[in-house]
């Protein structure tokens, strides 16, 4: 009978001297449980907690690595750690804030008639009530819903095709000329102009076309896209430009003119980018509050003609409940309703992200065409 010998795997010069797949979760182990003894012993709190425990992970792997692998793949985990710790730095103040503001909203958002009725009639003896005999909170943000959507939505109808045609011209037609550079220059100062500036443009226009005490929703508007058209710009002439030139050659090849070229080629090619610059332009004016003050003002009624009267806004809805009360002596309702409000503006604006990306995924062209 014989024997059957299993060769023994011997390591090899790749795989010896290095750390177990396990050794950064047992670095991690260690470091939270010595950072919660060293913080219970000065005052324990999950912030220092966290940093002490980064910093006993950090030394740790290091440390380990340098003695296991040498000093090079030690080098190298140290960049990975500060890498992750930067990352995870940036990252705390966004989840600090969707945590606070979902804690803080949800209250106001789960009211029954938040999202369906105005502040019109609403006093401070409505939130006395509230706060006195534990009654509903009256009162809700369907005025400034709608004065939000239909602002925006006008801006971007202005915006979106001033911001595209100017970006076709830039890269289709510019060449450099002394307009394209002109252009170029005055984006530039606009990407930086002050939000408070753009609506007293607006305001300032329409009171002298229209008449001093000018204030509508179409006023707004068009302050937001004097915000809107250079971001939309900026990011729809990138886009333009990492499109091949191949795929314009191909066409003019066939003898197809220029600008069906560009409707029928460029653009397909560069829509997912140009949503997503539309977007980020919508999310970058979709909160503003002082143009629209000085603009649209505000209002506690519902306004569905953004040409006609004051008309209020999230932004604007969430300054004045915060800065006066329905209730001075009670402001807890109106701090309730402020934070409702800012959650529905935060679940607006990943909306528009959703619809972004969908609208990318349908308009790209499609592999093998």
């Amino acid at each position: 009978m014989t024997a059957t010998l299993t060769p023994v795997k011997k390591r090899s010069a790749l795989t010896k001297g290095q750390l177990p797949k396990s050794a950064p979760y047992i670095v991690l182990a260690l470091a939270l449980i010595l950072g919660a003894a060293i913080l219970a012993l000065i005052g324990f709190n999950a912030f220092g907690w966290g940093i002490v425990s980064a910093v006993l992970f950090t030394v740790g792997l290091v440390g380990w690595s340098a003695a296991v692998e040498g000093s090079r793949r030690a080098k190298d985990k140290l960049a990975t750690c500060l890498v992750v710790g930067a990352f995870l730095i940036s990252l705390l103040p966004l989840v600090s804030v969707i945590w606070t503001v979902l804690v803080k909203g949800l209250p106001g958002l789960l009211d029954p008639g938040f999202l369906g009725t105005s502040m019109n009639g609403v006093t401070g003896a409505f939130d006395n009530k509230s706060v006195e005999n534990g009654a509903p909170v009256v009162g809700g943000i369907y005025h400034a819903l709608i004065g939000t959507v239909q602002i925006t939505l006008l801006a971007t109808v202005i915006s979106v095709p001033v911001g595209l045609l100017t970006s076709i011209y830039l890269v289709e037609y510019g060449d450099d000329r002394p307009l394209a550079r002109a252009i170029t220059f005055f984006v530039d100062v606009m990407t930086g102009i002050p939000s408070i500036v753009a609506g007293l443009f607006a305001a300032a226009f329409f009171f002298a076309v229209a008449g001093p005490g000018t204030k509508t929703g179409a006023v707004a508007a068009v302050a937001l896209s004097v915000l809107m058209i250079p971001v939309v710009v900026r990011s729809s002439e990138e886009m333009l430009k990492i499109v091949p030139n191949e795929l314009r050659e191909a066409a003019y090849a066939l003898g197809v003119r220029k600008w069906r070229t560009i409707l029928k080629v460029v653009i397909p090619t560069a829509i997912s980018g140009i949503a997503s610059g539309v977007t980020l332009a919508i999310a970058r004016v979709i909160g503003e509050t002082a143009p629209i003050l000085v603009t649209a003002g505000f209002a506690t009624s519902i306004n569905n003609n953004v040409f006609g009267g004051w008309m209020a806004s999230l932004p604007t809805f969430i300054y004045t409940q915060i800065l006066n009360p329905t209730s001075p002596s009670n402001p807890g309702p109106s701090d309730q309703r402020a934070w409702g409000a800012a959650l529905v503006l935060i679940i607006l604006v990943m909306l528009l992200n959703l619809a972004a990306r969908l609208v990318a995924r349908i308009f790209a062209p499609k592999a093998g065409r």
